[in-house]
Order: C-alpha cells, then sequence, then structure tokens
C-alpha cells in the first residue's frame, strides 16, 4: 500500500473499528494525517480533513472517478489542483500556493502523476499536464523507474502511477531509456517474483535490504496497469482471458502484467477481498479487510481481461465497502467508483449507495452532471497521443446523444483513446 493510502487506511479503520489510530513513526512526508475544521480549508479542495499529505492525489482521484461518470468538476476545483504546481512542472502532496516553491520544496512523483492523469482525463489545462509529464521524465532513475520523491529508490507504485501519467500525455513509454538500456518497464519487472516460485507471479514494492522480494498486494495491483502502459482510471479489457502465470526470464510487459493478474485472481479466489497487517496498538491482532487494495485489485483485473475474477470482490464490496468509502472521502469513494466501473457495476447504486452523488457532495459543485451513469471503458494502448480535439469514445457518444434527446445543453469534455492499484 502507498504510504499515502496508509496514513488514510489508518484513520479510516480506526473509525470503523472504534479505537484509537496510533501515532505513525515516520517521516514527515508520510505521517498520518488528521481531521481539520473545513473552514480551515482552502476552497476548491475535496475533502475536510488535513491536505497536507494527500491534498493533491484526493482531488485528482476525484476529477478521474468523476469523469468516468460524466461529472465535470467545477473551474474552482480544477484552479485549486493546478495552483499547487511548481513552475518546474512538478506537484507536491499539498503546498500553501502564495508562497513559490524553492529547494525546500518536497516534489513528489505520485502528486504529479495523478494530477497529470487527472488533468488529462478532464480535457483541461492540458499544457499544465505536459509541463508535469515533462517533469516526470527529467526525473527518471538509473534503473528506468521512479522513487516517491526525486532521486529516492525506485518502488513499483511509483513507477506505475508515472507510466500511467507519460502514457496519457502520448509518451512512447517504451522509448525512455536510460544510458543504461533501463525502460520504465525494466524496472517494474526487476520487481517481479517469478513464476514457479512462492507467490510466483506477485510483485515487490522494492527490495529488500539483501534483494529480496516480497509480494506486494498493491504494488502488484499498480504493476499490471504500468506495465499495460495504463492508468488509474482504466476500464475493462475486450480481450477476455484466463489467467496464467508464464515462466522464464526474457517475458514482456504484457506477460509480466498477466502474471501478475493471475496472482490477484488466485489470491481473490480464496477470499473476496485482500487484507492489511493489523493496525499497532489495536486490541484486535487479526488482520483487517484492506478495501483500498481490494479496491485496486478489481480494476487491475478488469484492465487486464480478468473481470469475472473480480465479481465476488465486486459484490463484497458492496456489501462492505461503502461505510469505509465514506469515512475514507473523496479518495476512498473515488476508489469504489473506479472499481464499480470498471466491472460495469452502477456507482449510482453501489450497495444502496450513490456514489458519484456522495462523492460530488465532498467539493464543490460540479459543472455539469449527466445521467445515466455510463459503461466501462475500452481498454487503452500502452502509449498513444491525445490531440486536444482528438476522437471521441463511443461511451462519450451514446452520452451525448442521450444529452441531446433530452435537451441538456452542456458541453461534455472528451476522454481521449489511451488509457489504468
Amino acid at each position: 500500500m502507498t504510504v499515502r493510502r496508509s496514513a488514510a487506511a489508518l484513520a479510516t479503520t480506526a473509525v470503523l473499528l472504534g479505537v484509537a489510530a496510533p501515532v505513525a513513526v515516520a517521516p514527515v512526508a508520510v505521517a498520518a494525517p488528521s481531521p481539520s475544521p473545513s473552514a480551515d480549508l482552502p476552497a476548491g479542495l475535496y475533502g475536510t480533513t488535513d491536505p497536507t499529505y494527500d491534498g493533491v492525489w484526493r482531488q485528482s482521484l476525484a476529477f478521474l472517478a468523476q469523469k468516468i461518470e460524466y461529472v465535470t468538476p467545477s473551474t474552482q476545483a480544477v484552479d485549486w489542483l493546478v495552483g499547487q504546481q511548481c513552475d518546474s512542472g512538478a506537484f507536491t502532496s499539498y503546498r500553501d500556493a502564495s508562497k513559490p516553491c524553492d529547494a525546500s520544496t518536497v516534489m513528489d512523483t505520485n502528486a504529479t502523476a495523478i494530477a497529470v492523469q487527472a488533468l488529462v482525463e478532464i480535457n483541461q489545462r492540458r499544457e499544465d499536464a505536459n509541463n508535469g509529464a515533462d517533469w516526470l521524465k527529467s526525473v527518471q532513475n538509473e534503473d528506468g523507474g521512479w522513487g516517491y520523491n526525486p532521486g529516492s529508490p525506485s518502488d513499483a507504485n511509483s513507477t506505475s502511477i508515472v507510466i500511467g501519467a507519460l502514457a496519457r500525455t502520448g509518451v512512447p513509454v517504451n522509448e525512455l531509456t536510460t544510458k543504461n538500456g533501463s525502460t520504465p518497464y525494466t524496472a517494474l519487472q526487476s520487481l517481479a517474483i517469478a513464476c514457479g516460485k512462492k507467490d510466483g507471479g506477485a510483485f515487490a514494492y522494492q527490495p529488500g535490504k539483501k534483494g529480496e522480494l516480497t509480494a506486494n498486494m498493491d504494488a502488484t495491483a499498480a504493476s499490471v496497469l504500468g506495465l499495460m502502459g495504463k492508468g488509474i482510471a482504466s476500464g475493462t479489457s475486450n480481450a477476455v482471458k484466463d489467467p496464467s502465470c508464464t515462466k522464464g526470464d526474457d517475458l514482456s510487459p504484457e506477460q509480466s502484467a498477466q502474471n501478475g493478474a493471475s496472482f490477484l485472481a488466485d489470491t481473490l479466489k480464496k477470499q473476496p477481498y485482500l487484507e492489511q497487517a493489523p493496525m499497532p496498538g489495536a486490541e484486535e491482532s487479526k488482520p483487517q479487510p484492506d478495501y483500498g487494495n481490494t479496491s485496486d485489485a478489481v480494476v487491475a483485473l478488469a484492465a487486464s481481461g480478468h473481470a469475472d475474477k473480480a465479481k465476488a470482490s465486486v459484490a463484497w464490496l458492496q456489501k462492505n465497502g461503502t461505510g469505509w468509502a465514506k469515512q475514507g472521502g473523496p479518495a476512498a469513494t473515488a476508489q469504489l467508483i473506479l472499481a464499480a466501473h470498471a466491472t460495469g457495476a452502477d456507482a449510482r447504486s453501489f450497495g444502496g449507495v450513490d456514489l458519484v452523488k456522495q462523492l460530488n457532495s465532498m467539493g464543490p459543485s460540479p459543472a455539469a452532471t449527466a445521467l445515466p451513469s455510463p459503461t466501462p471503458t475500452g481498454p487503452q494502448p500502452s502509449s498513444g497521443t491525445d490531440s486536444d480535439d482528438g476522437g471521441l469514445s463511443l461511451g462519450w457518444l451514446i452520452g451525448i446523444g442521450l444529452l441531446a434527446g433530452t435537451g441538456i445543453g452542456f458541453l461534455l469534455s472528451m476522454r481521449g483513446k489511451k488509457k489504468q492499484p
């Protein structure tokens, strides 16, 4: 699980279980956020908790979920997100936009990558998105990947989300070669556990001190998307396949992605949800359900052609995940919407909850909202281009036709062809 979501998960799980949230023993950059009065929050921001560690993340994730449900975020909300960007193109997790970025500003590859994806998806401020993509290219590590902050060791989650952002802006990811010949895909594949070994097909977040690889569910879901060149808001792949784990030392990125999907499918076959480690200080030592990682795994399975293997997990999320989403705020609600969308479930009636309405209520009133809920998007190529006036996807054409038929006259922003744990 990413450190950003780990912090949110600790706070949310504490609320749901009725225990005191533990004090995180971690660097300041990854400490758990604390509640903050809504009056103290900047205008345009989604959510009611302290945005210090996840402001850009939750704002961008909200935009991605709204986009696939035909919701156009307000200008105020978009302006807030773009206002978090530094002149270099980088985003921080959150900053005081009244002060310029300087040498002390902590740049964040994850925040930058998700903000880039969000701006491309809502088809606004494309120049700012491209500026962010250029910055991401400039801080690529020699092994081909990216760490959480520029110069930090590469990890699966950061590398995967950056791949999604670059691919979404039209960058041919497989051509981003370092001096030693490494690509972003090389970096991800180096974290794959070989088929035939314990947890074969899974991915590690980073190597251990001795180079050992330990399976990490969040890293696996993220890597499946990254190796397919997809971003967070991926839909269902039309190429339905049976999960399999391919052995070998010279696998293609697609084969490695399928190995990861096979591991996720096998894991969720045992029980329909993933688990997180017990919370320090909690009386209950039994591992708790990990709603966020389960949602990410659902998206990864659907994007890799295995939506049928995620049905039980979606049913479980409908029954058990809505309370988590409400407590978790915009990011958690957005994750459920993405999982619902990827598998064809109705996000406006998910376990009896209208997740889209819930998300919309967590920020400024949207500029526009359309009905009905769209169907899952199709597969996304691993690289490509997005012009400002590119072709509309079939889902958008259908939506426009429905809007015309009912006399609703507002402009829908298009979702370009490309794009995903």
